[in-house]
């Protein structure tokens, strides 16, 4: 008998647990990219090799092709939403996409906001140097000068970076990667403070107009952007990244982004 009874009150408890799960699921984001048959991806097109326009004006790029097989699996179609980096998480909350894949640095500021998958990759800051300054500045220290003007990416890692490493330099801050490389390389900055990849593709494009300190200052983990409140989701997209890099999809990419350079001939 007090087994029978044991056996019943766990069944009663347990319907509870259950519909509260079905009613998690159905809200899921997951569940309604599925429902939907289209993955929304946000992410901000010139952040090279990540994303950025061909000749034609298409978004190529690392996320892309992470956003093209991730929707191949679900089975679904991927839009993606070319959104201003400053606006992308308000983006995210009013839900005009269902993820960020944007090569976001994962920070305690933005985590209060967001939730994070796992990283997909570290990167790190460095600095673009105009030429006048190839050679003498080896060091990220040297950029803390009143004398030294900083181009940053409003509201980027770097935009951090620079305001807490170099209080003394003038930092001048713009809407997009290249407006403030552009900036270096015709001198009106001395340096941009940005993540390393970026750099030193636009150094390799750029030779005659600008520098690059050799190696990252910082180190800084990306990763996946997702709003609060949605384990499925979550869970899905970590055991997909798992999946990938165990079956090597993740490292043909990674080859083709960061240690190939023929996509260079088709970038705007």
């Amino acid at each position: 008998m007090k087994r029978w009874f044991t056996a019943l009150l766990a069944l009663v408890l347990a319907v509870p647990a259950l519909a509260a799960d079905q009613a998690l699921w159905e809200k899921s984001t997951l569940n309604q990219i599925m429902k939907r048959g289209e993955l929304r991806v946000g992410l901000e097109a010139g952040y090279m090799p990540f994303e950025m326009r061909d000749r034609n004006g298409n978004i190529i790029g690392f996320d892309v092709d992470l956003a093209k097989k991730m929707a191949s699996v679900l089975k679904v179609k991927v839009t993606l939403v070319n959104t201003q980096w400053d606006g992308i998480i308000p983006a995210l909350l009013t839900d005009k996409f269902d993820i960020i894949m944007g090569g976001m640095t994962i920070t305690p500021e933005r985590n209060a906001q967001v939730n994070f998958t796992q990283p997909y990759l570290t990167v790190g800051q460095s600095a673009l140097l105009n030429t006048r300054h190839q050679g003498k500045i080896t060091d990220a220290r040297q950029l803390d000068d009143p004398k030294i003007t900083i181009a940053t990416k409003l509201g980027t890692s770097g935009d951090i970076t620079a305001t807490r490493m170099m209080p003394r330099a003038k930092i001048k801050r713009f809407e997009s990667e290249s407006d403030a490389a552009l900036e270096v390389k015709n001198g009106r900055a001395d340096a941009f403070v940005y993540d390393f990849p970026f750099l030193a593709i636009y150094a390799a494009q750029h030779p005659e107009g600008v520098g690059l300190l050799p190696e990252p200052f910082t180190k800084e983990a990306l990763g996946w952007a997702i709003r609060k409140g949605d384990p499925d989701f979550e869970n899905w997209l970590n055991n997909f990244l798992l999946a990938i890099r165990n079956d090597g999809t993740y490292d043909v990419l990674y080859r083709r982004w960061f240690e190939g350079t023929a996509w260079l001939k088709n970038v705007q």
